[in-house]
């Protein structure tokens, strides 16, 4: 297969990659029934009576409650409230230490820290009972992947939902012990911190035990201990931060499994992936650099596959993406504005609406949904509102209605719109209605005819806004709607632009967005491309360009900004540079093609990495490269896959190299 043949020829690459990164680190190997013994003692496993008397006591001895050590010997660990350096935006692209520029506080930061090295363990426990023939229950497995989900950048600032989820964690593992001990299972045997290479008190991830929300010095003690900053000390900062790339690519493929749960599709492989990942993170293997690269790389893999699967689960659920006008402009009537992902949740919405009068908006990477025949069939469905997701705080204070978050990106809200917002799914912020699993809208739908809605007198002129869109180049229609299959249907047309010279090349830009002023460079590269380029967008990167009026390709019939969906849509991208790459008899890095990438969060972490896994070069990545990625394991990516930082100061030099497939 092309994706398989690109794979192979990257090994090379990878290989020398990790033959370099092995230098730093100790080799190791994962031993996920016979491990290493540490100390422990005293908690009674919850066992299953019919277990020979030897057998409970090696199983009583798996949990163990951790002391309260002194803390003397990390000094700038106490100097900092948290750490914290996940997303791009991190404080000056090094970490978070007093509070989260997305806004979590340091108890949230803490408890998502704690949740992660207590997800190791779950994690463990699962994978060591699909070793063992043990099912692992579908609320568990979806548990995981929802709780991994919600320590993604901007889902969950809620403490209280944390400490919930760290007592269900402690539960489920309590279930599968049982089970295991039930079928005659030999207690694994852990191995120590020094084996991993970790300090502090906290036992192995498998052998945690959740000491419950009244103990809070406890638990916040704990959570220093779970982050980051100890195995920065221990191991150093270039083997703890692929640790890191590792955990953050599973936050953004739990991410995704998650969204293709809500519409039904499910995938064992990547429920045992998921699992496998966090046993490999409590294993003495992670303690080898390459060992833990390759892992990133197999978690590119699995991603593909689950990005695939939620493609196919929207257009199952929702029918095939096609060209679709989505109107910017808002019309008078009630309304409600729903950001996020899950077009699960916008359905829902729209059944609990429809014939009340109500209008609904899309906001931010919801603007896909108009594409799809089953939701733009609602004809209250009415447009787009606003931009990407930071610019909510001026969006919802602007938008006369409710507002509905069912992913992320969220922000702790002003006054000004906190008491008309509400979450659902994995977001949460306090102070703010939370719509559980039963979808019950009634409270969206009743804060909505309490609001104001559009009317004449706070919708703006329609001449004015007219004048200013011709003056600025943009538009007030834009189009959705151009997946794969679309794509693809017109790819005997985008070849013969291609030979004939009238297209000389393509560019995507996708990704996240953000605020800062060096974000300007993508839309900056955008107006400078010729005439004979066509565009590709995707995720929330596209409001960079979104409205912008690219015409068409001259001698076409094709439009030279195509929109491909969400940041998971770079299934749809790769897809259509894999089936090109066919016609031309090349691979992917042979056509005219060129991926500059905005990052911002852990799904872009996912879907980078996928596409390292597939073998692409040449991907342009910004508006920084990751904190947490030291130069020398920045160095080695660069070398094995060609990578390169965005040139946000001088966006023509790159779209020169571009041009000439550099």
């Amino acid at each position: 297969m092309a994706l398989q043949g690109a794979l192979n020829a990257a090994a090379p690459a990878l290989f020398a990659a990790s033959q370099h990164l092995m230098r730093l680190g100790a080799s190791g190997s994962v031993l996920p029934r016979s491990m290493t013994v540490s100390s422990s003692s005293g908690l009674l496993a919850r066992g299953i009576s019919s277990a020979s008397s030897d057998d409970k006591k090696k199983w009583s001895s798996v949990k163990v409650k951790p002391g309260l050590r002194s803390f003397a010997a990390q000094p700038a660990l106490d100097d900092t409230a948290m750490f914290c350096f996940q997303c791009e935006q991190t404080q000056d692209n090094k970490g978070c230490t007093t509070v989260g520029v997305c806004g979590k506080t340091p108890e949230v930061a803490g408890l998502q820290d704690l949740l992660i090295f207590s997800l190791k363990g779950l994690g463990g426990w699962a994978h060591l009972a699909t070793q063992n023939g043990v099912e692992v229950p579908q609320n568990i497995q979806s548990f995981i992947t929802g709780a991994t989900f919600s320590t993604l950048t901007n889902v969950n600032f809620d403490d209280a939902r944390f400490l919930a989820m760290l007592k269900e964690a402690e539960e489920y593992e309590a279930y599968l012990r049982a089970a295991l001990q039930a079928k005659g299972v030999a207690a694994p045997q852990l191995p120590s911190s020094a084996e991993l290479g970790w300090t502090g008190d906290l036992p192995h991830p498998m052998a945690y035990q959740y000491p419950g929300s009244s103990d809070m010095d406890l638990i916040r003690h704990q959570a220093k201990q779970a982050g980051v900053s100890l195995r920065r000390e221990s191991l150093g900062a270039t083997l703890s931060g692929l640790q890191e790339m590792l955990v953050y690519g599973l936050k953004g493929m739990a991410a995704y499994t998650h969204h293709a749960e809500a519409l039904g599709s499910t995938d064992p492989a990547a429920y045992g992936f998921v699992n496998e990942a966090y046993a490999f993170l409590g294993s003495p293997a992670s303690k080898d650099p390459a060992a833990v690269l390759g892992m990133c790389m197999k978690l590119g893999g699995a991603n593909f596959g689950v990005m695939k699967m939620l493609s196919e689960g929207h257009a199952r659920r929702f029918g095939t993406p096609t060209p679709t006008p989505v109107s910017l402009d808002p019309i008078e009537g009630k309304c409600i504005l729903i950001t996020g992902h899950d077009m699960h949740d916008l359905e829902t919405l729209l059944q609990q609406t429809e014939g009340k009068g109500i209008n609904v908006y899309t906001h931010g990477e919801m603007l896909p949904a108009h594409g799809y025949p089953g939701l733009k069939k609602y004809k209250h469905l009415v447009g787009h509102f606003g931009g990407a997701w930071y610019r909510q705080k001026i969006d919802f204070s602007a938008f006369p209605g409710a507002v509905l978050a069912t992913t992320n990106c969220v922000l702790d809200p002003p006054k000004a719109y906190k008491g008309r917002l509400f979450t659902t799914n994995e977001t949460g912020l306090k102070g703010v209605t939370h719509i559980g699993a039963t979808k019950d809208y009634s409270a969206v739908i009743a804060a909505a005819l309490a609001e104001e809605g559009f009317t004449k007198d706070n919708m703006p002129d329609p001449a004015e806004v007219a004048e200013e869109r011709a003056e600025e180049g943009k538009l007030g229609t834009v189009t959705v709607g151009f997946g794969h299959d679309v794509v693809l249907s017109v790819a005997g047309q985008v070849v013969d632009a291609v030979k004939t010279g009238k297209l000389e090349h393509i560019f995507v830009i996708g990704g996240c967005d953000g605020s800062e002023p060096q974000r300007k460079y993508y839309d900056k590269l955008a107006r400078l491309m010729p005439t004979n380029t066509m565009v590709l967008t995707l995720g929330c990167g596209k409001f960079r360009i979104f409205d912008q009026d690219f015409g068409m390709l001259p001698g076409t019939g094709l439009p030279r900004l195509l929109d491909m969906g969400q940041c998971n849509d770079a299934y749809s991208a790769l897809v259509v540079a894999t089936e090109l790459a066919k016609v031309f008899n090349t691979d992917v890095n042979g056509l005219p093609l060129s991926l500059d990438i905005s990052w911002f969060e852990q799904k872009a972490v996912a879907v980078l990495l996928t596409m390292l896994h597939l073998g692409v070069k040449n991907i342009r990545l910004g508006p920084r490269l990751p904190a947490f990625l030291t130069p020398d394991a920045v160095k080695q990516l660069v070398e094995a896959f060609e990578i390169k930082p965005a040139n946000t100061a001088d966006p023509a030099a790159d779209l020169k190299q571009m041009m000439a497939k550099h």
